[in-house]
């Protein structure tokens, strides 16, 4: 049995997340563990390091799999980019030792979130960003973004769905970044909550467009309630970049995404 982790990059437009649903359900896991299994002619499971909403995209998504099937790497590469959908594709793979694991061994996880401030809506980049055709405060927004930095109960900014047993996360980096008509909150935790940064992302929208001050943040916190927050940003923006593992690994690195926005890392 041998261990492989790749790198998968993906529009989440057409399907709903990352994660295996119920039949009929069209998930980003089980559109590739199909094609990996025909190529390795026996039952391939996916493993993540991280799961994504419904119309979430990821530039580098990790993910594992075991395997008694022999197959070179340019194999395993060419064989599923030929027969997967256009908006999936493999970056890259690599054989790795049985103590891998994608979800369990990743330290943190790291995503970025695109706005695109301009008084006429994208068309090429329909879906890939959250349009904001009003003004907006940026440098309020800034400043907002840096109290998410540390550790923090994030009970008001998950989603009331959300299954995890306890709310605590360490962020260990929140910044806004103004890129020309882009504003792209990049945000790293040991791990995210349900609609985390998405709700985080609604309420520095609502600071941008003057309807609360910076402090607001402080009291939302404070509230420890989710109806103290404000909205759910939509899921277009939202991008899963990278995961952080143990040098030991020695997982390939890419440059951050979304590529297209070719931003400083």
């Amino acid at each position: 049995m041998q261990r492989f982790a790749v790198g998968i990059e993906f529009s989440g437009v057409h399907y709903r997340g990352w994660q295996t649903q119920q039949a009929g359900v069209v998930s980003v896991q089980e559109t590739i563990e199909t094609v990996l299994s025909k190529i390795a002619n026996e039952p391939i499971m996916l493993h993540g390091a991280g799961r994504t909403d419904a119309g979430v995209h990821a530039t580098n998504m990790v993910a594992h799999f075991d395997t008694n099937a022999i197959r070179p790497i340019r194999g395993w590469l060419m064989g599923a980019n030929s027969t997967l959908p256009k908006d999936i594709s493999i970056q890259w793979i690599k054989e790795m030792d049985s103590d891998f694991h994608a979800r369990f061994k990743a330290q943190a996880r790291r995503y970025r979130y695109v706005i695109y401030n301009n008084p006429q809506r994208p068309a090429l980049l329909h879906k890939q960003v959250t349009h904001v055709f009003h003004p907006l405060n940026v440098e309020k927004m800034m400043e907002a973004a840096k109290k998410f930095k540390g550790t923090h109960n994030f009970e008001s900014f998950r989603a009331a769905a959300c299954q995890s047993n306890q709310p605590v996360r360490h962020v260990t980096h929140s910044r806004l970044i103004r890129h020309g008509c882009y504003l792209v909150l990049d945000i790293q935790a040991d791990g995210f909550l349900h609609h985390m940064v998405r709700n985080i992302v609604g309420c520095l929208l609502e600071i941008g467009q003057g309807m609360y001050d910076v402090d607001h943040i402080d009291e939302i916190f404070a509230a420890e309630d989710r109806k103290a927050a404000g909205i759910t940003a939509p899921p277009d923006g939202l991008y899963f970049i990278h995961a952080d593992y143990p040098e030991q690994f020695d997982l390939p690195k890419i440059p951050l995404g979304p590529h297209w926005l070719n931003m400083p890392e």
